[in-house]
């Protein structure tokens, strides 16, 4: 079984020999042996005894608490709720970290799309970035709503083709207009433009935004602000207003 020198104890677990012989003056971490001459020699459980108090160093517990921890009679359950818990954290800072760089990313690759860029324009690629998945959200709730709509569109017609029978798709009708009144004014309630002319956020009016020309992702508006007309990109607005 391998025995450890203070020296070869705190190189492994990163610390200096001075720790190593601290804890031992606080009792929290006695020796297994001592050499014939007197050094002290540290076992494999030493070593693993070290490296949880380092551990819990790490968290910003106190010497004292680590002493009354490791008198307890089960100090191990303690301990490994503490891991659980580190892990846990640990799991969401890597998780908000990649969330950061991920944005980065879009950041970069949104500026290489752009000749010359300003602090407004930075500021309009962050602001979609921010929203792209709220908006994706919604129009996903969309199309999971009108899957029923667009099924019962085609039973209609199949049932009135095949059976002559005609009412299943006035039925339809019925149902497809409020759906579609609804869920207009939902989606234009809850998204803005930004005017790639002046920069400013704007919500333009139900008929406006309804009957312009667009793309998934952008609409020919005319500009609250500056009164520009062009393709104004869409985020997400927030409540309805």
């Amino acid at each position: 079984m391998s025995k450890y020198t203070t020296g070869e104890l705190a190189k492994l677990c990163g610390v200096t020999v001075r720790t190593v012989q601290y804890y031992d003056t606080r009792g929290i971490l006695i020796p297994s042996d001592l050499s014939e001459g007197g050094r002290r020699l540290y076992s494999e459980d030493d070593l693993k005894l070290m490296k949880i108090i380092c551990f819990l160093r790490e968290l910003d517990i106190p010497i004292d608490a680590i002493s009354q921890i490791l008198k307890e009679e089960h100090p191990e359950k303690v301990i490994s709720l503490l891991i659980e818990q580190q892990e846990k954290a640990l799991t969401d800072e890597i998780s908000d970290k990649e969330e950061k760089l991920d944005k980065l990313r879009e950041l970069k690759n949104g500026l290489k799309t752009k000749t010359s860029f300003s602090l407004e324009s930075i500021g309009d690629i962050a602001l979609l970035m921010e929203n792209k998945k709220k908006l994706k959200k919604m129009r996903m709730m969309m199309i999971l709503t009108g899957i029923p709509v667009t099924a019962l569109q085609w039973f209609s017609i199949i049932f009135w083709i095949v059976r002559g029978i005609w009412w299943p798709f006035v039925i339809w009708i019925l149902v497809a207009i409020p759906w579609g009144i609804l869920v207009t004014r939902y989606y234009f309630g809850h998204v803005k433009y930004i005017c790639p002319e002046c920069h400013e956020v704007f919500k333009p009016s139900l008929k406006d935004a309804f009957w312009a020309k667009h793309t998934p992702t952008t609409r020919k508006l005319t500009c609250t602000a500056c009164g520009q007309r062009g393709f104004c990109v869409e985020v997400w607005g927030g409540d309805h207003e």
